[in-house]
């Protein structure tokens, strides 16, 4: 049996544990029930996902020109302090930048290698979890759009972490946190423009990722590079396959692949 298409970040479904389906155009896969089951990777060729152009990948799934002239790679995606759409102010599309911005933005505590502060759509909790392979989160501040999240995030980085081990977090090499104590401590430290949209009496969430065994040694896999690989899938966390061997493929970092998929 074998499937071909061009790669997304994984769909997610939250339960215990975590449903993961990797979608192609015309049909999905149930990742959690290839678990055990020999896989045949192959890449096949490029396809952005904005032009559909078989162009190498520059970044997010997009080729470089589309990267640079899209409102869906503009900076403001990555550091939301530069949201401009609440002043009215264009960055490359009003529009899309007011649909984007202008809705309901957490900030919150997720500790996948360790505690980190980030910045999700209301609509995104609790995927955005999940996607960095987060077992805890809890949301901090609730605010009206996308710039506010930004400058809590900004100042909160002051204070705690805003990156993810990759490594540590496939390992497994994790530590419990207290995170409802970790938000009070961080409480003082939140702009006063969002002091009143700080969260108090929430709990923290915990998440269960399909992995029946974790590597010891990750080693990450080009698929592009490889051509071809062939491994037993022991697990699937954040955005990550783990297999038998040792190696993870980030299905996110290779988005606008399209790739074959054969399963013994």
């Amino acid at each position: 049996m074998f499937y071909q298409g061009v790669l997304t970040k994984m769909k997610t479904e939250f339960s215990n544990p975590i449903q993961y389906y990797l979608e192609f155009e015309n049909d999905f896969i149930n990742m959690n029930q290839l678990l055990s089951k020999t896989i045949t990777m192959q890449f096949v060729k490029y396809q952005c996902l904005n032009c559909s152009l078989d162009k190498p990948i520059y970044r997010q799934g997009f080729c470089k020109s589309c990267f640079f002239d899209i409102p869906q790679a503009a900076d403001w995606v990555m550091r939301p302090e530069l949201s401009k759409a609440h002043l009215g102010i264009e960055d490359r599309d009003l529009e899309y930048e007011k649909k984007a911005q202008l809705q309901p933005h957490i900030v919150y505590l997720a500790n996948s290698s360790n505690v980190k502060v980030g910045v999700t759509r209301k609509s995104q909790v609790p995927t955005r979890w999940i996607d960095q392979g987060a077992h805890e989160a809890i949301e901090i501040v609730e605010v009206p759009n996308r710039y506010l999240a930004g400058v809590t995030e900004v100042a909160l980085k002051e204070q705690v972490a805003d990156k993810t081990n990759w490594r540590k977090m496939l390992k497994n090499d994790i530590e419990d946190e207290n995170l409802v104590e970790w938000r009070d401590r961080l409480k003082d430290f939140i702009p006063d423009e969002v002091s009143d949209y700080f969260i108090e009496n929430n709990t923290e969430t915990n998440l269960e990722f399909p992995v029946i065994a974790y590597p010891e040694k990750p080693k990450s896999l080009n698929i592009v590079k490889a051509q071809s690989y062939t491994g037993k899938l022991v697990g699937v966390k954040g955005q990550y396959l783990i297999f038998e061997d040792q190696t993870v493929f980030n299905v996110r970092a290779n988005e606008g692949l399209v790739v074959k998929i054969t399963i013994e």
